[in-house]
């Protein structure tokens, strides 16, 4: 259980560290991709708990990197398997907070079709007991990601009022959501989608009952600075941005406009790593792109 002394531990790392968040919470219908990323065809396993195995034996290898650690990493988003797995002979959690990165959880359960220009998220069933799970495994907070497509007004709107919805199912538990009402960098509205998103998440932050504070996963917004009254809300722990399908050469550039704003890149961060690597080869590459990601975060 993460206590209270703990909690506020993590909760100034977050606030205050300099640093990015490292989005591990590939689930199960993005697990194949990213294990062929990895240089792991679909043909290597037999099953989805094969698949599982393979992709959580990437994200141990990435975890106890002696590179991943509090001082560039502050936090990292776990798949609810991860969460409950162990590395190094120590529970996922326990071994990041002694690194001290501070460990949240996905814990949508997909998209919806696309409908009037937007994906929401499907229903989130048992969520109360995952919640209950994941502090007493020590997590610090959770994620939830929404999609956006095109501007529409009435479809951004539902968005925003059911991220925040399940974002205060998710503060009665003590832990700290992370919105993402992600905007596709495909979008041919983009720019439209950026300003109705703003207006929404304004009217629902000042909406918050006193005291309750939620954190915001952005897509880095066709206009730099854009955010920059978000970044300034009281009741914002921190916006983070998320890459988007940008390489991570060209998300750290539009990263390090945004001023306020860190970085948490899942593609971005692991597109270079390999499992044919060796040791050295895998730690020098992940620290790599650990330096690059850290700092157009502090830019």
């Amino acid at each position: 259980m993460t206590d209270t002394n703990v909690f506020n531990q993590m909760l100034a790392k977050i606030e205050t560290g300099a640093g990015f968040i490292a989005a591990l919470d590939q689930s199960g219908g993005s697990t194949p991709k990213a294990l062929a990323g990895y240089g792991i065809d679909q043909g290597a396993w037999s099953d989805d708990e094969e698949m599982f195995a393979l992709i959580h034996a990437m994200r141990s290898r990435i975890v106890t990197s002696p590179c991943f650690s509090g001082e560039k990493v502050i936090g990292a988003i776990l798949f609810e398997r991860t969460m409950d797995g162990q590395a190094d002979g120590k529970p996922v959690p326990q071994l990041l907070w002694e690194r001290g990165v501070v460990p949240f959880l996905k814990v949508d359960k997909g998209l919806e079709d696309e409908a009037d220009g937007v994906q929401l998220m499907k229903s989130i069933a048992g969520l109360d007991t995952l919640l209950d799970r994941a502090r007493a495994l020590g997590i610090f907070g959770t994620k939830m990601r929404s999609v956006i497509n095109s501007a529409s007004a009435g479809g951004i709107r539902a968005i925003v009022e059911q991220q925040f919805a399940v974002a205060n199912q998710i503060i009665d538990h003590g832990l700290v959501p992370i919105i993402e009402p992600e905007v596709s960098i495909k979008s041919e509205t983009r720019a439209e989608c950026d300003a109705i998103l703003l207006a929404e998440l304004k009217k629902a932050l000042d909406a918050l009952s006193e005291g309750r504070r939620v954190m915001l996963k952005l897509s880095l917004p066709a206009q730099a600075g854009l955010f920059a009254d978000l970044v300034a809300h009281p009741a914002v722990i921190r916006v983070v941005a998320l890459s988007g399908g940008f390489s991570r050469a060209d998300a750290c550039v539009e990263l390090a406009k945004n001023q306020g704003v860190i970085a948490s890149f899942s593609r971005a961060l692991l597109n270079d790593l390999n499992h044919h690597m060796s040791d050295e080869e895998f730690n020098s590459s992940l620290d790599e792109a650990i330096g690059e990601i850290h700092a157009a975060s502090v830019a």
